[in-house]
């Protein structure tokens, strides 16, 4: 084997891939392109994810959910015309569609190719598609519309059904059609246009179309402004989650420097003002409000899903290791305590700190009133739908194209990615690894013949120490840049990658000087023991959930979680920790109390102040040091991912 210099980067260079699809001029080089969903095959944990939600909640919400019955859909309606028709049915789809051509699972390929063969007969004259939705007198909503363009196009991938570029070619002929005054003028289609970007700029890369560039002018000319100094258009979650991205997006076409970095100012400038907490978002409880920060508000699972997507694409545009940091932390922290860990039920919002997921009405403590924190599969119906997509983003967002005819490891798990490169042949790298659990993992090639290409691998910037083996060769790697392993490589070659974890306190002076105890990429959380009840959640859901008649609500049991062990800890000032690890669980699914195989035991002491507040929730945190009188105890602290009630910020106790 020939071998090449081991290089460490900032990024890859950017440039078009040629074997992908790749921006054309005059849209931007980006250094990372992306792969189409039919080059992953998922294992472990991954895997697992995607097994549960095509048995749990997003392989059957067809059987729940009113807005997904096919009869008067307007989504299968030639008019735009039907009793049910708007953001749920693609919201849906989009994650549900992907899940089946991940794990090639007939049936949820059978039942997507009903809803695209719908959508695209439901395409007019004027290029108009799917529903026509007027929310506001003159105003015509064309956000569900961008939703199903991302549906449209993830069949196209796994597809090539070219129907779905001339449907995409004639619609956005026709949004050139409409009046500047009238179009992307309603809340949620103004926010998200640059959804509509996005599309416009995948459509453009295939077909090269020079109306497609008037139209994306068009689109950033009149979507909401997120360049602002100093504010943003709207605080609602999942509108900064998705479309704070969207002067990025521009940046492809505009190579105005300052677009991306507005992209970014809107990215830090939230989490400076609500996320000063752990878990990668910012406490919203729908909409921000100021005074509203504590680690005790929340987010709705929709914003994890659309910041996990927001990610991936500024992964693509910039290569910056900061957007796969945050995918992580979300992914990992944040997005499976949202879910029963049978994927038959999530709730609306999920906080970095709280120790009741109830039924109750919490405002105006939370931005809505409701019964927003229970576990509930009928209920929250946007998240309902939108859940669907959040593991298949993060799997599409792991691996990408270089333009040196290489592929680069962006988010590490286990599994298999087969793509083309160097000359063009086919090569399959199989990853094993309990990462983020554990501290190694071991990429093996697969190809017919030698071949040489770059491998990229990006280090974690937590990953203090981290080295790489590679045949007789040890490295070290440095933490938030990209190994380059630019060689020729034969079949059974591998690299293997060792990330040294340990407890690492941080401290968020921000926040009350409260602190979290980090290990690798995860986030630990005071280890509650959880009581359930069960509901009728038709009997616990908000005022425009719906579900279909007869539904039996036996199968979709809806769960109250309380807390049935003390809960108001403090950590003591310099904690020592012991790392307790456990069998991996037969499963292969850890984001469970009972599954969990990672806990850390340190000191802590109770709080006998700090309890529920007016609106029962978890009171603000005390100031830090916290002076108490009681004593010292070994508390457990796992991983807050795997923790439906939690404490994860905490504040520091003497």
């Amino acid at each position: 084997m020939s071998l090449a210099p081991i290089t460490i980067v900032d990024c890859p260079p950017p440039g078009p891939s040629p074997y992908y699809l790749s921006n054309r001029a005059p849209l931007k080089d980006v250094p990372l392109t992306k792969l189409p969903v039919t080059a992953f095959k998922p294992g472990g944990w991954l895997k697992k994810s995607l097994e549960l939600q095509r048995d749990g909640l997003t392989g059957h919400l067809m059987e729940i959910s009113k807005w997904l019955t096919k009869e008067d859909n307007a989504w299968l309606s030639p008019t735009g015309k039907g009793k049910y028709g708007w953001e749920e049915l693609p919201y849906w789809l989009r994650g549900y569609s992907r899940v089946g051509y991940v794990l090639n699972d007939s049936k949820m390929l059978a039942e997507t190719k009903v809803w695209v063969e719908g959508t695209i007969k439901s395409a007019r004259p004027d290029g108009d598609f799917g529903p026509i939705v007027d929310h506001r007198g003159g105003f015509r909503d064309l956000w569900a519309q961008m939703l199903m363009l991302q549906v449209l196009q993830g069949w196209y991938e796994f597809t090539g059904d070219k129907r779905v570029i001339d449907l995409m070619t004639n619609y956005f002929k026709f949004q050139l059609t409409v009046p500047d005054d009238k179009f992307l003028k309603d809340y949620w289609e103004n926010s998200r246009g640059g959804d509509n970007l996005a599309s416009v700029y995948w459509l453009y890369n295939i077909t090269g179309d020079k109306f497609l560039l008037e139209l994306g002018t068009k689109i950033d000319k009149n979507t909401a402004n997120w360049r602002r100094l100093g504010s943003l258009p709207n605080y609602h979650n999942v509108n900064i989650a998705e479309c704070f991205r969207e002067p990025g997006t521009y940046y492809l076409q505009s190579h105005n420097p300052a677009d991306l970095e507005a992209t970014y100012r809107n990215f830090d400038f939230i989490r400076e003002k609500f996320g000063q907490v752990p878990g990668g978002m910012f406490g919203s409880d729908e909409n921000c409000r100021p005074g509203h920060d504590d680690p005790h508000q929340a987010t709705e699972t929709c914003g994890f899903v659309e910041q996990i997507l927001s990610n991936a694409v500024l992964m693509s545009i910039t290569g910056d290791p900061k957007w796969a940091a945050n995918s992580e932390d979300v992914a990992f922290n944040s997005l499976p305590a949202a879910l029963m860990p049978d994927y038959r039920s999530l709730r609306y919002l999920t906080a970095p700190n709280m120790v009741v997921s109830d039924a109750k009405n919490h405002a105006p403590g939370i931005a809505n009133a409701g019964p927003f924190l229970v576990m509930n599969p009928f209920g929250s119906r946007c998240c309902q739908h939108n859940h669907t997509s959040s593991w298949t983003s993060y799997l599409e967002g792991s691996w990408m194209a270089t333009s040196d005819k290489g592929l680069a490891a962006v988010l590490l798990h286990e599994g298999e990615v087969t793509a083309k490169v160097g000359s063009g042949q086919e090569v399959v790298i199989k990853t094993k690894t309990k990462y983020p659990f554990e501290e190694d993992v071991v990429m093996t090639v697969e190809t017919k013949s030698a071949l040489r290409f770059p491998l990229y691998i990006l280090i974690p910037s937590w990953a203090k120490g981290a080295t790489a083996a590679v045949a007789d060769l040890n490295v070290e790697a440095a933490p938030g840049k990209y190994l380059c392993l630019d060689r020729e490589w034969k079949s059974g070659d591998s690299v293997k990658l060792h990330l040294p974890m340990k407890p690492e306190v941080h401290v968020w002076d921000q926040m009350r000087d409260s602190v979290s105890v980090n290990y690798g990429p995860l986030t630990l959380s005071l280890k509650i023991k959880e009581k359930y009840n069960v509901l009728d959640g038709t009997q616990a859901s908000q005022g425009d959930s719906g579900w279909i008649d007869g539904v039996d609500k036996s199968n979709w049991p809806t769960y109250e979680i309380l807390p049935d062990s003390k809960w108001n800890y403090g950590l003591v000032a310099a904690p020592t920790f012991e790392v307790v690890r456990t069998a991996w669980p037969a499963d292969d699914y850890p984001f469970s109390l009972e599954t969990c195989p990672l806990e850390v035991v340190t000191t802590g002491k109770q709080i006998p102040d700090w309890g529920i507040d007016q609106d029962w929730l978890l009171a603000i945190l005390p100031k830090s040091p916290v002076k108490v009188t009681t004593p010292d105890e070994p508390i457990t602290l796992v991983p807050m991912g795997a923790a439906r009630l939690r404490i994860s910020a905490f504040p520091v106790v003497k």
